[in-house]
């Protein structure tokens, strides 16, 4: 599957002057390399449910894989719109990645291989997991942003040119 060109937008109103919107390829790199992320599902009650998850960017889009009875199995049976992110804790460096989407339940089995052959490619042989006992999820991207940061503010108030940028990306 391959993702079509998606609109990128700089938001004048986060961003340092004269920072520049990051261009998706450069995005997809980071998510390709991030090793944690972190899903937000929806409990049935309506209380947000947040977990930290390993998980794969492969062909457009973000693969993860959770137990049937697990908490964000059970939320995901019944909203599957999601939010996952990863980043840097740091505030004067770094880019943080926010990816909204659906969740879906991957059932074809040569693309459930091709999952865990890229879990092991990126986390190493523990985990190769039988593809049969775990649930795999899709999540493409519907709407994504980045808050890239390159220099720390030097006191309060706006951050130094060039600083902070917020790119958001609409597929």
């Amino acid at each position: 599957m391959t993702l079509r060109a998606p609109i990128t937008d700089l938001d004048s109103n986060f961003s340092s002057p004269g920072a520049t919107a990051l261009p998706w390829v450069d995005a997809e790199q980071h998510l390709q390399k991030a090793e944690v992320f972190w899903l937000s599902t929806v409990r049935p009650e309506g209380r947000p449910h947040v977990v930290p998850l390993i998980a794969v960017w492969l062909d457009g889009a973000l693969y993860f894989i959770t137990g049937e009875e697990e908490r964000k199995a059970k939320n995901l049976a019944k909203n599957p719109q999601v939010t996952i992110t990863t980043g840097c804790n740091a505030l004067s460096e770094g880019l943080d990645l926010v990816v909204e989407g659906e969740a879906v339940v991957v059932s074809d089995d040569s693309k459930r291989r091709r999952v865990v052959d890229a879990y092991v490619a990126k986390y190493g042989e523990g985990w190769r997991l039988p593809i049969g006992d775990v649930l795999f999820f899709e999540v493409t991207p519907t709407t994504a942003f980045g808050f890239g940061r390159s220099e720390a503010p030097q006191s309060w108030g706006p951050p130094p040119a060039g600083g902070f940028s917020q790119t958001r990306w609409r597929f």
